[in-house]
């Protein structure tokens, strides 16, 4: 019996003994790889540096004329005449179409005659009945005949005057398809006429951003009609109500138009200019890593190696964030002027990661990015 719990004795330290050693080769096994280096990870980085930040609302816009409207017939006649030569600018008053007004022109002498006679009869009568020649109802009925016979000379003159189309104001003529001969009836169009020295540019807002709006406030608008080039106005109108389903302002703003390249029709890329110009220490949003506890940066520090070479390392930075624009993002606490920051590749890393900065490819750090041609 003492024999065999000897046995067992040993069989049990031995077994002990096994997963000891086991143990103990496992520990130095993971110690000599966690003692391995890992190869630095390729990122992209950039200096914290501060930038000037506009405040600034943008939208887009419609473009519509000052003054312009459809010219049209107010009444149906034979176009006699059309002086009407497209894109020209023409002045207020300008004949731009003659309709035939023959017979008009004839009713209208008939008329004046009648007038004429009306006026000799009233004159006679008031003499007469001076003398008592005639009574006084004979003279208001002579009156009344000679102010009915003024209206109708009135009257028709005003017909005559409408076969004659003039410019409402002065402005830039558009095309025409109307032909001498061709009869046109109330209300066909005749042709487009715009004034194009400024133009309305009307573009909606939050309701939200209300309190930066007031009148006068600059405005700069673009088009992809000429790229590159801005046009500059200010703000004339806010209107007062808000709409209710899209909780959106309609905003009026006057744009200079110089060379009259803007055309009422046209939609517009619309900045607002808003509040006093500020300074941000401005990163690429890309830099940034957004998390539930908290937004991150990682900034690289310079160190050397155990062997006493130059190494590149990674901190992680909480940091507060500012306002964005373009590709870029305001960073207000967190991160120092002329602090290196990675700016792509930091999925991958941790505090302390070995890192290799390449700069050859950069993530987009535009203020205003615009599409690009595929």
């Amino acid at each position: 019996m003492a024999k065999r719990m000897i046995i067992m004795l040993g069989i049990l330290i031995l077994l002990f003994s096994g997963v000891f050693g086991f143990k103990m080769f496992q520990a130095s096994m993971m110690k000599k790889y966690m003692s391995l280096q890992a190869p630095p990870s390729v990122v992209t980085a950039m200096k914290a540096e501060f930038q000037t930040w506009q405040p600034r609302l943008t939208a887009v816009g419609s473009l519509r004329a000052v003054r312009g409207v459809e010219v049209t017939s107010e009444i149906a006649g034979l176009v006699r005449a059309v002086h009407i030569k497209p894109d020209a600018e023409v002045a207020e008053g300008r004949v731009l179409v003659e309709l035939n007004a023959d017979a008009d022109i004839a009713q209208l002498e008939a008329l004046d005659a009648a007038a004429d006679l009306a006026q000799t009869i009233y004159e006679r009568d008031k003499k007469q009945l001076e003398i008592q020649a005639v009574s006084q109802a004979a003279v208001d009925a002579d009156a009344a005949d000679l102010k009915s016979k003024r209206a109708q000379v009135a009257q028709q003159t005003a017909l005559v005057e409408k076969k004659t189309i003039r410019a409402p104001f002065a402005g830039k003529l558009g095309i025409t398809t109307v032909n001498p001969g061709q009869y046109v009836n109330p209300g066909d169009r005749i042709v487009t006429l715009q004034s194009l020295d400024a133009v309305y540019c009307d573009f909606y807002l939050p309701q939200q951003e209300l309190s930066q709006l007031a009148i006068g406030q600059k405005v700069v608008v673009t088009t992809d009609s000429y790229p590159g080039r801005t046009f500059e106005g200010r703000i004339t109108a806010v209107n007062p109500k808000v709409d209710p389903d899209t909780r959106n302002v309609q905003v009026e703003a006057t744009i200079m138009n110089p060379g009259h390249k803007l055309l009422p029709g046209m939609y517009a890329a619309v900045d607002v200019r808003a509040g006093s110009v500020q300074r941000y220490l401005t990163l690429p949003q890309t830099a940034v890593t957004y998390n539930p506890y908290g937004d991150t940066v990682f900034l690289v520090e310079e160190g050397k190696s155990p062997d006493g070479k130059p190494l590149l390392t990674a901190k992680q930075a909480f940091i507060t964030v500012g306002p964005t624009r373009g590709d870029q993002i305001a960073i207000m606490t967190g991160v120092r002027e002329g602090s290196t920051v990675i700016t792509s590749g930091q999925l991958k890393l941790r505090n302390g990661s070995a890192v290799v900065i390449n700069n050859k490819v950069q993530p987009a750090n535009e203020e205003a990015p615009k599409p690009e041609d595929q």
